[in-house]
């Protein structure tokens, strides 16, 4: 493994990928330290000195959603929607797509796909315009938002000095620009860098919050164990779930079930090909993280937007909800566990086609031993998937309600659970697992030792980018950039101190 390490920076195609990739994710992390235009950013600062000096991590939500925008929410950044607005048009496209004939023939036409993508960038620019509405008419009132609890009494004044239509104005075209921003980034990493772009930045704004988490896990069970010497022992069997938890993910994530399918003998071209063995592979976490995601969305929206509303967020049946649709209430984890099992199986009786899959191995002279072409196939590719949803639907359940758990048990800050299972580890999980696979792919194609001499990372043989790989004259001006900002952000930094 650690000859494919060296053996990376003599493929120059790879290695500028991931130099452009690293710069790529230099960029997005400057974004998140920019406030927002009419925002002062002295009440953040003075506010955040006193979540750490009493330890406040805010509610489950809350945390959540600074998680997936890297603490740009938190921190009203021009990032402060993250990615996440492209991230529900795409499930928003990838669900019509499936349901509405017309998009489903027009993903099958060539050149279709480009114009499915054209839709999905349109309905991003109207979800960032509504949340960068909302999120500007928030920050003018921001004590009603979950993960900004106790800005106005903490944070020596107001969030927003001048409000009303200039600043919402501002604000919407500023976060609606930062989040077209954030999507031409993705795209540039796909085609010109290694690995998912999307993908890779929410898991670069996850770990993020990594340092954090382990500070706060350090001061709770080390620096404060003068009364409990047995302290630092629940510290390494955290460390040792942790372990477990991460190989647990990679296991289910990378399990299939194979399924043979044989090809009777054919004529192909002049030559006549003998009787073949070929596999489907049915992935037992077929869905991924969407039902979490799914589930997640649905449950914090309905307490985001009471919360938001001046004129209700103080009644009685809204403190009901709030208190019963957020963690640790046991009504929260039925509720999630159940909707997670539902849109598992939603995401695969939408996603997966046994029917059209049975047709293409029929025509293609393909047959599951045992089980007769057309209906029976189909039958028996859906009776399996079936079985296969429920593993992974009931793996999803538990990786999700994990987190919260210990933050019961154990009295941890969610910051610092959220590691050991949930939406964070999954997605952190299939980005790496991705990023070796290309890598590794890369490797193989110049007569290159992959990372693994024997056996091999499932999936290899998939390159995600498409595109040139930026030149060396280009990387050098965009490093030389990345520089200029970084120590302007550093100048700026010992100004204000």
């Amino acid at each position: 493994m650690i000859t494919a390490f060296a053996n990376i920076w003599k493929v120059a195609e790879l290695r500028d990928r991931i130099l452009f990739t690293l710069i790529m994710v230099v960029i997005v992390r400057l974004g998140v330290a920019i406030t927002l235009p009419g925002v002062d950013a002295s009440v953040i600062d003075r506010w955040l000195e006193w979540r750490v000096e009493n330890d406040e991590g805010g509610n489950a939500i809350g945390v959540l959603l600074n998680v997936f925008s890297g603490g740009a929410l938190q921190q009203c950044a021009i990032f402060a929607l993250g990615i996440m607005p492209y991230i529900s048009a795409s499930i928003m496209m990838q669900l019509m797509s499936a349901v509405v004939p017309k998009l489903a023939k027009l993903r099958r036409e060539e050149g279709g796909q480009q114009k499915i993508n054209q839709y999905t960038r349109f309905i991003t620019i109207v979800i960032s315009v509504v949340q960068g509405f909302l999120l500007a008419q928030t920050l003018q009132s921001p004590g009603n938002i979950p993960y900004m609890e106790g800005i106005v009494q903490h944070g020596g004044g107001p969030l927003v000095p001048e409000p009303g239509v200039p600043f919402v104005m501002l604000t919407v075209l500023t976060i609606l620009a930062g989040t077209m921003l954030l999507m031409w980034i993705g795209d540039q990493i796909t085609e010109r860098g290694i690995g998912n772009g999307i993908s890779l930045i929410i898991s670069v704004n996850i770990i993020a919050a990594l340092p954090g988490a382990l500070v706060q896990a350090f001061n709770t069970y080390v620096r404060n164990a003068e009364a409990n010497p047995f302290k630092p022992m629940i510290l390494v069997g955290l460390f040792a779930l942790l372990l477990f938890v991460i190989a647990a993910v990679i296991a289910i994530t990378q399990a299939q079930r194979r399924i043979a399918i044989q090809y009777a003998k054919r004529v192909r071209g002049k030559q006549l090909t003998g009787q073949q063995t070929q596999y489907l592979p049915l992935k037992v976490n077929y869905s991924g993280v969407m039902p979490i995601i799914f589930a997640s969305a649905i449950l914090s929206l309905p307490t985001m937007l009471l919360s938001s509303i001046p004129a209700i967020s103080e009644k009685a049946w809204v403190a009901w909800l709030n208190t019963n649709l957020t963690p640790p209430s046991i009504s929260y984890f039925i509720i999630s566990g159940a909707m997670i099992f539902f849109f598992s199986y939603f995401w695969v009786a939408t996603m997966f086609q046994p029917s059209e899959i049975a047709e293409n191995l029929k025509r293609s002279g393909g047959y599951v031993p045992g089980v007769r072409p057309g209906k029976p196939t189909a039958e028996f590719l859906d009776f399996t998937m079936t079985r296969l949803t429920f593993a992974g639907a009931l793996f999803l359940t538990l990786i999700y309600i994990l987190p919260m758990l210990l933050t019961i048990t154990l009295n941890l800050n969610f910051v610092v659970t959220s590691f050991f299972g949930g939406t964070s580890l999954l997605i952190l999980v299939g980005v790496l697992l991705d990023i070796l696979r290309q890598t590794e792919t890369h490797l193989l194609q110049r007569h290159y030792d992959g990372f693994l001499r024997k056996g091999k990372i499932r999936g290899r043989g998939r390159v995600q980018g498409t595109g040139a790989a930026a030149t060396s004259s280009a990387l050098v001006y965009l490093w030389a950039f990345a520089a200029v900002l970084i120590l302007v952000a550093i100048v700026a930094w010992i100004m204000n101190k």
